[in-house]
């Protein structure tokens, strides 16, 4: 008679691989998160997306593995005030101060928080520069924490790489979320800082643990000051670096932070060897970020967790480093409000582009909809994941940016509009054909049509929000 342990064996192993496939399928719907933020990065500085001169290898790989959104921006370029939409998933103007502060009402749900209840380890790494501290906002660890506090220490580097007394980052230093200083790690940037917040990363994601993780990691680079890092002295030089196609001496008005700290980094009128020679050493300082990132990824794999990971990357706002005559990013052009965005994970199209316009804002919500966390009824931004999915073209017909009382925008997908009201100023730039917006057609007869329904269109956004503030705590 012929035993059954063979058929039993068969029937059990079919068991096991109907788990094994379980299994695998919970992990991939509770997928790990990778949120990797830089400071001030120009969306126009990575290789893959057209800077043919920058090395950018590690992000260059993330751009072919997933899904880049080449129309992103932030609604308020300043760093406290995009930080927060970033942390609320809500409106600027509706966080407690539109421009540099952020009061949230305490009924506000945080990112970290929504992913720490739906049982996720929150971890926050790096440059924290909003209220109160990470733990305050959802993160359960802080690693590698970095902000103000440590003012009486003298500046580890106190002349940046042109020799001009630093203004940024003054006082900055290492230390623990309840304010624990270490400024023997340096204070104010140093040339290598990024690598400090890629062995803090690191060092949480070789740990061992038994649920999903959520990490946070705010890079300073390339915020000024600016260092060259070490290794990457030469890695560019002025001479090779062409102007911004938008390069100006001047802005032709005062945009409403003419002579702002941002702006006085550089010399009035802007010159061409200053503005070669600034990009040559942003470039190296993005160079060595990459590098950085790099490691951060090298360690995903090690530890067989990159499949298993959601990354997304992006930068607070952009820079003007010399274009249409400016320095900083407190205006509305596309080199200083829009920002690099790419996703790459579990169920997200590889090498693909989208020009879905979006906000750093819908951050939030995307990731809690691509990872089955519930979106608060406080969060004002969209999810991107049907987009990423392939179900929508579009999230937004429009998006809207300010910086304080001094500028106004609309984007749509072929026009953007920019209204100075203190100065009664405007200006209109049809973006599909002119991209660096160089010709400005608010005066010409044959757009007044265009013209008149963007400004309407505005109009009714700021009436829409100026009425939800009356109605917002």
């Amino acid at each position: 008679m012929r035993s059954p342990l063979p058929r039993q064996l068969a029937a059990l192993c079919s068991l096991v691989a109907v788990l094994l496939t379980l299994t695998d399928t919970v992990a991939l719907a509770t997928p790990n998160v990778l949120f990797l933020l830089t400071d001030d990065q120009r969306p126009d500085t990575i290789h893959a997306l057209g800077n043919a001169l920058i090395e950018t290898p590690n992000l260059d790989r993330l751009v072919r593995e997933g899904t880049t959104f080449t129309r992103a921006i932030v609604a308020i370029p300043i760093c406290v005030a995009s930080r927060a939409e970033i942390l609320t998933g809500r409106d600027g103007r509706l966080n407690g101060k539109e421009n540099f502060g952020f009061s949230p009402a305490d009924d506000v749900t945080h990112w970290a928080a929504a992913m720490q209840q739906a049982g996720y380890e929150t971890c926050y790494v790096g440059k924290w520069h909003t209220t109160g501290r990470p733990s305050h906002h959802g993160y359960q660890r802080s690693e590698g924490l970095y902000s103000g506090g440590g003012g009486r220490f003298p500046l580890t580097h106190p002349h940046d790489w042109k020799g001009m007394a630093v203004t940024g980052y003054r006082g900055w230093v290492f230390q623990t979320d309840d304010r624990t200083l270490f400024p023997e790690r340096g204070v104010g940037l140093t040339p290598d800082i990024s690598s400090d917040f890629a062995d803090a990363a690191i060092g949480f994601l070789r740990e061992e643990r038994d649920r999903p993780f959520f990490l946070h990691v705010n890079f300073t680079a390339p915020h000024d000051p600016l260092f060259l890092p070490t290794g990457y002295e030469d890695r560019y030089t002025a001479d090779d670096i062409p102007l911004p196609v938008n390069f100006l001496p001047e802005h032709p008005f005062d945009h409403g932070n003419a002579k702002g700290r941002d702006e006085v980094l550089y010399a009035f009128p802007r010159t061409e060897e200053e503005t070669r020679r600034g990009l040559a050493v942003y470039y190296a300082v993005i160079t060595h970020l990459d590098a950085q990132i790099g490691r951060i990824l090298a360690t995903l794999e090690e530890t067989g967790q990159l499949d298993e990971t959601i990354i997304v990357f992006s930068s607070d706002h952009g820079l003007a480093m010399g274009s249409h005559g400016l320095r900083g990013k407190q205006n509305m052009y596309e080199h200083s409000i829009g920002v690099p965005l790419i996703f790459r994970g579990p169920g997200i199209p590889a090498d693909r582009r989208t020009d879905a316009q979006c906000y750093l804002r819908d951050l939030y919500p995307t990731i809690c909809d691509m990872t089955g966390v519930a979106i608060p009824k406080t969060v004002h931004g969209r999810s991107l994941a049907p987009v990423l999915r392939g179900d929508a073209d579009q999230v937004y017909d429009a998006v809207f940016g300010h910086y304080r009382d001094s500028q106004r925008m609309i984007r749509t997908p072929e026009w953007k509009y920019v209204r100075y009201p203190l100065v009664q100023q405007e200006q209109l730039f049809h973006i599909t054909d002119d991209p660096h917006e160089l010709r400005d057609l608010s005066q010409e007869p044959a757009h007044a049509a265009t013209l008149k329904e963007l400004r309407a269109r505005l109009d009714a956004e700021w009436e829409r929000i100026d009425a939800a503030r009356q109605e917002t705590p």
